[in-house]
């Protein structure tokens, strides 16, 4: 038993002082969703967000390419902008400086009178950002190795699973709170193990469990499973397209995933780390040009009402023994074949997890 690989200890996972320590490093090294670039529909539109503590903000320039910046000025560190809106510039509340839509400090109050002051040497902190099938993801670490690199055919392969991911638009995002750390909520998605016994819905109407496999692809685990008979489906999934028939999934380390439902429907998961102990998850759903669709409203209905919820509860219950002093972190279960019963997902995430807190 000493030789097998063991779970995390509880600490990893309860202990505030490694939440502070992921902030500092792990969330603050790694590509980070912060919106989609639908948000940014003309010259000027900004949308704000929060990665690793940071208020961040991205905005679409006057040559349409999509820059992100730290949300505050660089006179007197005034946050500068809030929510999501559109300007022409970027104007500072406090003492009203103003920036470029790329950056640079165009005007301020009396700066003129300030003997040697130059304006060229003044510009907003810019953050790493690419666009990802429309999604707009952002690294702290200006060192940062492209997306590409990180998750390596992830691209193409969803460029065949959603090819109309350039039409896409969020329809709906849903917002579910876990009383959980995040890496208790991620382990969860990123194994199947518990899919028979606790996602009935799931395991019976959408996938077959005994097909479902999960490994590594780079910092991408990806999920491949062959689908239920099609005929019980509970909606249209004829879309014209490749892959029609098909579910798919790609979790980009560390906290996003892309879903792909049988008919193409695209879904994301992104979590979102509030403490130690608590996590927001955002579910969202897609479709051509954000209209209305009965299909996707009933699957997002029908995945709330039964997946979702029954995953709530199984994370909350794992966050609450984590804190029972009787726990001992027991052995993975690693099957050489792997498999939807093999925890070997689990296995790659938590060497992860393991890396980036202890270093």
């Amino acid at each position: 038993m000493a030789d097998l690989i063991h779970s995390l200890d509880a600490r990893y996972y309860i202990d505030p002082q490694v939440f502070e320590v992921e902030k500092a490093g792990l969330l603050a090294k790694t590509w980070q969703f912060g919106c989609h670039s639908s948000d940014l529909p003309d010259s000027g539109s900004y949308a704000t967000f929060e990665i690793a503590g940071e208020s961040l903000f991205a905005v679409r320039g006057k040559d349409e390419q999509i820059r992100v910046f730290y949300n505050v000025c660089q006179h007197r560190a005034h946050q500068l902008v809030s929510g999501k809106g559109k300007s022409g510039v970027v104007v500072c509340p406090y003492h009203a400086w103003t920036y470029e839509l790329t950056g640079e400090l165009r005007a301020g109050p009396n700066i003129k009178s300030v003997e040697g002051f130059d304006r060229s040497k003044i510009c907003l902190t810019e953050v790493r950002c690419e666009e990802f099938l429309g999604f707009v993801f952002v690294n702290l670490d200006p060192h940062a190795k492209p997306m590409d690199e990180w998750f390596p055919n992830a691209r193409q392969e969803l460029e065949e699973w959603v090819p109309n991911w350039a039409s896409l638009k969020p329809i709906e995002w849903v917002e579910i709170p876990e009383n959980c750390n995040w890496k208790v909520s991620v382990e969860n998605y990123s194994e199947c193990y518990h899919c028979s016994l606790n996602h009935p819905t799931f395991a019976n109407g959408v996938v077959k469990p005994e097909t479902y496999d999960i490994q590594p692809q780079g910092m991408c685990l990806r999920h491949t499973t062959e689908c239920q008979s099609l005929e019980s489906m509970t909606y249209d999934i004829q879309s014209g397209m490749e892959h029609f028939d098909e579910y798919s999934s790609w979790f980009l380390w560390p906290m996003f995933s892309f879903q792909v439902y049988p008919g193409n429907v695209l879904n994301t998961y992104h979590w979102r780390a509030i403490d130690a102990n608590q996590v927001v998850v955002w579910r969202g759903w897609y479709s051509v040009d954000g209209e209305e669709s009965e299909t996707v409203r009933k699957l997002a209905v029908q995945d709330r009402e039964t997946t979702v919820e029954e995953d709530i509860h199984l994370v909350e219950s794992v966050q609450k023994g984590l804190h029972s002093r009787g726990y001992r972190p027991g052995p993975l279960v690693l099957d050489p074949n792997c498999g939807v019963n093999s925890e070997h997902p689990v296995m790659h995430l938590q060497k992860w997890m393991r890396e980036a807190i202890d270093g």
